[in-house]
């Protein structure tokens, strides 16, 4: 946890419901600034559905979610601006086909109108530059491996200058060669104080990068823990089988 003691985003019981399923079960969790939180659990337990409500991709169907002093799911809040603030990184890269690597980059500062065209890709090769990725600026989504996509997505997530990063599964879908890539950014972002919140199968990267991980199973918040006690002491029979097959 950081010295500020207040949450940056917080989410308060929250559930989701389906029509044949109960995906989130009144979950609840702080995420204060300069922390990274890994959030685990096998597939289905409601892991992806949370992340994407916390900036309101999925709404809710009960619960609150807070940004700072804020509750962005309240009525006549405008949500598109709390996500200038809340960066999404997607598991499947969401890029635009159609677009250069900084059109993509520059599309979304620009339009809002938060940076001329010139200090926005001015920033996109800032940021390429800062991933190894400069020389691909004017090449096109379809011209990239799977590792250098998802590296233009988190590039592309930070020309808005976001105060927390949201991550879903951003490495399930690559080649194994691929992943080690795209973690270093992530870690090199961790390192620099980014906010982030992290849903991964990525055990290694949890143990080392996160502040702390979430355990999650049937839309429900098991347990949460600072990696080495999470990792070396999980307290619930749930988590120690969970951890039994992965590790």
């Amino acid at each position: 946890m950081s010295n500020d003691p207040k949450p940056i985003l917080r989410a308060v019981n929250l559930v989701k419901k389906y029509p044949s399923v109960l995906a989130l079960d009144h979950v609840s969790c702080e995420i204060f600034p300069r922390e990274v939180v890994c959030i685990v659990g096998p597939s289905g337990s409601g892991k992806s559905t949370f992340i994407r409500c916390m900036n309101l991709m999925d709404e809710p169907t009960e619960g609150e979610v807070w940004f700072k002093d804020e509750q962005i799911n309240a009525k006549g809040t405008d949500i598109n601006r709390i996500r200038q603030h809340i960066g999404m990184v997607f598991q499947h890269f969401n890029l635009f086909p159609h677009l250069t690597v900084r059109r993509n980059i520059t599309l979304a500062p620009t339009l809002l109108g938060l940076k001329s065209a010139d200090e926005a890709n001015a920033d996109a090769d800032r940021l390429l530059e800062r991933i190894g990725l400069r020389e691909k600026a004017d090449a096109y989504p379809g011209q990239l491996s799977g590792g250098q996509k998802q590296r233009i997505a988190i590039v592309r997530a930070l020309a808005m200058n976001p105060e927390v990063l949201l991550f879903d599964e951003p490495t399930s879908a690559l080649d194994p060669e691929m992943v080690g890539e795209v973690l270093q950014v992530m870690k090199d972002l961790a390192k620099a104080g980014m906010t982030m919140a992290v849903v991964t199968h990525e055990m290694g990267f949890a143990r080392e990068v996160a502040s702390r991980v979430l355990f999650m199973d049937h839309g429900r918040l098991v347990e949460e823990n600072p990696p080495q006690k999470f990792f070396s002491s999980p307290k619930s029979p749930r988590l120690r089988d969970f951890l039994s097959k992965v590790l």
